[in-house]
């Protein structure tokens, strides 16, 4: 485990403490984030029903999953063997049982039968018929949605977690500078992502890289216009912009960057795109301090690209921290008019200040740590559109 004890019990009285405002008793955690968030746990074994439930007065919470996964648990978690709870095999893919069956029956032996369950109906890994099963099998129990309890509280980082913040910067460095080293006209999309792979899981001196969240975007000419295609076999060509972004991770946080490659001179459009997306993000970083708000960071950067021309109807930027497969994001506040969210020091965004038209498009993004003086990007990378002639 990267953090010490303290890290975790500290992370888990803050969510008791809302649990209690809320009037949650019991709170069932299925998203991978939350649960490495809240005891370290770490494996890929969030294709299956699993979560850690938190009590509003116990003080350790318990790690629920597949059997098979018990050594997982018992590996990067510090909890005591009872908090340590498994289904049997012959629940998994089960179309006559399921394993949240367990789960209610163990909360029902725990005393918590008719007590309030708070449970996460927004996400991507508790699906209906978890929610359904628990139901069933706690009759008498309240459930109520608990909304994103947990994930509020990852948005501001301790130092530990600043720390490997800091060094997933690292290895997205050295991912960036692959890109724009391996990007040629006649290159296939597909080995320059190999390449771009090889950077992000070999790490760097004293940081070891780990698997991301999301795949490697990259987009390529027309494709630039889409944010989210996967790479493709097709060669780079000469005349074409070139969009990549991903992250280097570590300990399981993210430092998310995006940069545009042009092969041969760029036309005006996307020099004058690319002089408005930088500008207007030293705009935002310098609002990004603490005090002011999510919108307020967003209305610096309207107003900057809104001089060359330009419009950006989605949101700037996200919080982002632990990740796990879909995304890296944390699902809570948003650099976009309308969201009023105080900025504190050691909150951690994503600007994705990306544009994308009918047929072309640019990103050049940072994430940032807020402070009292303004947004301070991780990565050490210049930003500007890079042109390899």
């Amino acid at each position: 485990m990267f953090f010490d004890q303290s890290e975790y019990d500290n992370r888990l009285t803050d969510c008791r403490q809302t649990m209690e405002r809320k009037g949650i008793d019991v709170l069932i955690d299925s998203d991978p984030a939350n649960m490495n968030y809240v005891t370290g746990y770490d494996g890929w074994s969030f294709y299956i029903p699993q979560a850690v439930v938190i009590f509003v007065d116990r003080d350790q919470p318990i790690w629920f999953g597949r059997g098979v996964d018990i050594s997982g648990a018992r590996l990067t978690t510090r909890l005591s063997e009872n908090n340590i709870v498994v289904y049997t095999d012959d629940y998994v893919h089960n179309t006559t049982k399921h394993p949240m069956d367990v789960l209610g029956e163990l909360l029902i032996s725990y005393g918590c039968g008719s007590k309030t369950i708070g449970l996460e109906h927004d996400c991507n890994y508790f699906t209906p018929l978890c929610r359904d099963a628990l139901q069933a099998s706690m009759p008498n129990a309240e459930f109520v949605d608990a909304g994103k309890l947990v994930n509020w509280q990852r948005l501001i980082k301790s130092d530990a977690e600043i720390e490997a913040i800091s060094s997933a910067a690292r290895i997205t460095e050295k991912i960036v500078q692959t890109f724009f080293d391996v990007v040629e006209p006649g290159v296939r999309q597909c080995d320059a992502v190999a390449a771009l792979y090889a950077a992000q899981t070999s790490g760097v001196e004293g940081v070891s890289g780990e698997f991301c969240a999301a795949i490697p975007m990259l987009l390529c000419g027309r494709g630039t216009s889409a944010p989210h295609l996967p790479w493709s076999g097709e060669a780079l060509k000469s005349g074409e912009a070139i969009i990549l972004e991903t992250s280097g991770v570590s300990h399981r946080y993210h430092c998310p960057m995006a940069r545009t490659v042009h092969l041969g001179p760029p036309p005006e459009v996307l020099s004058n795109a690319s002089r408005g997306v930088i500008e207007g993000n030293a705009a935002a970083l310098e609002v990004a301090k603490a005090g002011n708000t999510c919108e307020d960071v967003e209305a610096a950067w309207r107003e900057v690209i809104g001089k060359y021309g330009l419009v950006k109807e989605s949101r700037i930027g996200y919080p982002i921290g632990i990740g796990y497969p879909p995304d890296w994001g944390e699902h809570t506040a948003s650099l976009r008019q309308g969201d009023r969210t105080e900025l504190v020091p050691n909150m951690v965004f994503h600007l994705m200040t990306g544009i994308w038209m009918d047929d072309w498009g640019i990103e050049i993004s940072e994430t940032f740590r807020v402070t009292d003086q303004g947004g301070v990007p991780f990565a050490s990378v210049p930003n500007a559109l890079h042109v390899k002639n």
